[in-house]
């Protein structure tokens, strides 16, 4: 095996990253948002006898002004099957090239539920596994049949929704017509003490797509003329990821977001979006949104953790 880094090409690397359903994290408009964010992106496409088999994205980060720590997230991206040996050979190549100074330490956090099947099982977890629901969107699937095989209480929410003064618009998404939920977002964070991608990512993401309309699909519900809830998604290939979610405390409608994620699917099925990722979750600290996602019918995925 060998390893290229950088000098890829994008489209190249967007066509494979698409056809492998790969996470948020891999998608190279993310990195190039990190970048400009104050990160230090770096790509690798790794070969057998000429074939590339795996692809990956670190994000560098310096930390006490000496030490290093690049971290690949929900990656590598396996490009053809390989056994868990050669995986391992894969990332301990990775690790051993990444052009980065010394000291360091190069992390993987893999797209996988177990650690033998990512080929971590030799290394050492630093960080138990991020944990989040997929909901596929299958073609084939009509919208009605893919409703009714939805939990019946989580239909119920939504025919509640569906049947109250709520109606649902789809937000402009110009940095200047969304600016009104990274402000609500920043509340939440500061009520809620927790922490994510910087505000700015988005309109950096935007940038780095060059197709901001494609990208970004901004739900609105209001009641009234007054917005009660909100779902921002950020569209990568054939897959959508949930970035940003908000509702009211004070409204406190039934089945709000029930219903903006319906129109989310109505809209992503539309658009030739196969998957939908619903975004972490923590069932300790924020029950009701694990309810939420969990309760929507999709795949839970709880990922292998962080590996040294």
């Amino acid at each position: 095996m060998n390893v290229l880094w950088q000098d890829h090409d994008k489209e190249a690397w967007d066509s494979d990253h698409a056809s492998a359903q790969a996470a948020l994290q891999q998608d190279w408009a993310y990195g190039e948002a990190m970048a400009a964010l104050g990160s230090h992106c770096l790509r690798c496409r790794v070969f057998d006898a000429g074939e590339p088999v795996a692809m990956a994205q670190f994000l560098v980060r310096r930390f006490a002004g000496w030490a290093s720590v690049a971290l690949c997230t929900r990656g590598p991206v396996w490009l053809r099957p390989l056994d868990a040996q050669a995986k391992y050979a894969a990332q301990r190549l990775m690790q051993r090239s990444l052009p980065f100074g010394w000291p360091r330490l190069v992390l993987f956090s893999p797209d996988a539920l177990d650690a033998q099947s990512a080929g971590v099982a030799r290394m050492h977890r630093v960080m138990t596994g991020y944990a989040t629901v997929l909901l596929p969107l299958p073609p084939a699937l009509a919208l009605p049949a893919m409703r009714a095989a939805m939990p019946a209480k989580w239909r119920n929410r939504l025919g509640v929704a569906e049947t109250s003064s709520l109606r649902v618009v789809r937000n402009g998404v110009k940095p200047a017509q969304y600016q009104w939920l990274i402000e609500r977002e920043r509340a939440q964070r500061h009520s809620r003490a927790y922490m994510a991608l910087p505000l700015a990512f988005v309109p950096a993401y935007q940038q780095a797509c060059g197709n901001g309309a494609e990208t970004v699909l901004l739900l609105r519900a209001d009641l009234g003329r007054d917005p009660v809830a909100a779902m921002l998604w950020l569209r990568h290939g054939s897959v959508a990821t949930y970035h940003i979610g908000w509702s009211d405390p004070e409204a406190r409608l039934p089945g709000a977001h029930n219903l903006l994620l319906w129109q989310a699917i109505t809209a992503f099925k539309a658009a030739g979006v196969t998957q939908l990722d619903l975004g972490g979750f923590n069932t300790a600290r924020s029950a009701g949104v694990a309810r939420f996602k969990i309760g929507s019918g999709g795949e839970v995925r709880v990922l292998a953790g962080t590996f040294l």
